[in-house]
Parts: C-alpha cells; structure tokens; sequence
C-alpha cells in the first residue's frame, strides 16, 4: 500500500499521479504499485512538487510496518531505536522584542467588557 499526500502542488502532478494511484480526497493519492513505480512516482513528485509539500508512505517489512519520506516538510522523520518517528520542530518567537518585552498585566479589553457587559 502506498499513500502520497500533496501540499500546495501544482494540479498537473496531480494528474500524473492519477495515472497510477487513486485520489481519494484533494491531494491524497493510495494505491499498490511496484516498489519500481513507486521510486519512480516519487522522484517526479520531488521534481515538480515546487513550491509545495509532499509525503510518502508505503508498507515494509520493519518493526512498525511501514515507513514514509517528506519533501520540503517542516517536520521531519527520525530514526529512533530502529523506530521512525516525526520531529517536529518548536516555534519560538524570534527577534528583538521576543525576549525583551513582558507579558501585559491585568484583564484584556474584550475579557473587561464580557465581565460588565458593556
């Protein structure tokens, strides 16, 4: 079994891959190709994916049964003890006034107007 789901890609690599797996909601694709066609599939996703995201998953003979790939993917998968898991990275504030400047004190404007109906 194989699952490609596609982000923000362009609707013509949609097409080609509907020549050989089955869309079955917008921009996921689920088939059973050859280990062959799915390397090949997977390498023209890379190529014409542009600016947009994709992910492979496909069933192996491993621990967990199967294993997935990303392109240009901001959480990234990690081998931990012979188990692939997903690190998805923190997002801190970054910049001059992140660290710099405190937490306002007291009530917000919206949360003092429910409090007295005003």
């Amino acid at each position: 079994m194989t699952v490609i789901v596609l982000t923000n890609c362009p609707t013509g690599l949609r097409g080609f891959l509907t020549r050989w797996l089955l869309e079955i909601s917008p921009g996921v694709f689920v088939g059973n190709p050859s280990a062959r066609i799915r390397d090949a599939l997977w390498a023209e996703v890379r190529e014409y994916a542009g600016e947009g995201r994709a992910l492979l998953t496909y069933t192996t003979d491993t621990e967990q049964g199967y294993t997935f790939e990303t392109h240009d993917h901001h959480w990234l998968p990690v081998d931990h003890e012979g188990i692939t898991l997903i690190h998805r990275p923190t997002e801190r504030p970054t910049g001059p006034t992140a660290a710099t400047t405190p937490p306002r004190q007291g009530w917000s404007t919206a949360a003092k107007r429910r409090r007295y109906r005003r």
